[in-house]
């Protein structure tokens, strides 16, 4: 999966599918979920750009107790214009990569052209996925990581060429690109902490509550992939909860040119990311078609 997962061919096809999703041109109900008392298993079925796909993902936070992932998804894919099933490949790779690669694709629209300094907020498997992902779109001279666990931050600081820090605060003061990447159920940003002009992805989605305080979504512009954020957990964000949907523009919008992004250096942009079926469809049709060229994978009968 890693090696079918090009990530310049991911942002590409990213790009076309949020274009497709905010020209109604995409077929994505709100996520369901099913919850137990540890966690939930979630639904998300999506036809973008002829690929017609269906995940299921379970997300359980204590996971990383027992040493295994706190997500863990399967995906299928049908044939959209039979309904046959085409493919059932490993999802749990395939959110991590394009989670991350989203946050690119938001980052190369809205950070400034000379942001240099990056913090990165957790020190997990989505951390590791935006430090790859994100460094692509901007040319940082400095990366800088902070987590709850100072050991976690450490290695994955040795691991990505960046630099531990004990704070969330003493990272994210005078970064220009800030990406939240945890499973807090309360604020690990706070708006006073931001540099004019920063850009701020945050990717984190607790079942307990918000990843980012109030005066961070409200300070400048919020971008979404889809409004479908404003619906209640667990298909919308606990963020933006209450507030105005259309105080937000879409990712795709902006692509497309048909809403204005960024508009001045000063201004900071907030990309809150809830994860959409819509990226699923487009790194899953990418990693099927490239395993039918490499004539990787096993076929079977059903």
């Amino acid at each position: 999966m890693r090696r079918l997962l090009d990530l310049d061919l991911l942002l590409e096809a990213l790009e076309r599918a949020f274009v497709e999703l905010s020209a109604g041109r995409a077929s994505v109900p709100p996520r369901i979920a099913a919850q137990t008392d540890r966690g939930l298993l979630a639904a998300m079925p999506g036809y973008a750009n002829g690929v017609l796909e269906a995940k299921l993902v379970t997300v359980f936070p204590g996971n990383h107790d027992a040493g295994l992932p706190s997500h863990q998804a399967t995906i299928a894919l049908f044939d959209e214009g039979t309904g046959t099933p085409l493919a059932l490949m490993d999802g749990t790779e395939i959110t991590a990569v394009r989670t991350g690669a989203s946050s690119a694709v938001a980052t190369r629209a809205l950070a400034r052209p000379d942001a240099r300094v990056l913090a990165i907020l957790g020190a997990g498997v989505q951390s590791r996925s935006h430090a790859e992902a994100v460094t692509r779109v901007r040319e940082f001279a400095e990366v800088r990581i902070a987590s709850r666990s100072p050991e976690h931050a450490e290695i994955l600081a040795v691991e990505v060429g960046g630099v531990a820090f004990g704070s969330f605060e003493e990272a994210v003061r005078g970064a220009d690109v800030v990406c939240a990447c945890t499973d807090a159920g309360r604020p690990v940003l706070r708006e006073e902490w931001l540099s004019p002009g920063a850009h701020v992805t945050s990717v984190g989605a607790s079942r307990e509550g918000p990843e980012l305080d109030a005066e961070t979504v409200r300070r400048g512009l919020l971008v979404v992939e889809s409004r479908v954020a404003f619906e209640p957990y667990p298909a919308g964000a606990h963020e933006l909860q209450g507030l105005d949907p259309d105080s937000a523009v879409e990712l795709g919008e902006v692509l497309a040119g048909w809403r204005e992004g960024r508009s001045s250096p000063e201004q900071v942009t907030v990309y809150k990311s809830m994860g959409h079926a819509v990226e699923d469809a487009a790194a899953a049709g990418l990693v099927y078609r490239r395993a039918l060229e490499q004539d990787v994978g096993t076929e079977v009968d059903l």
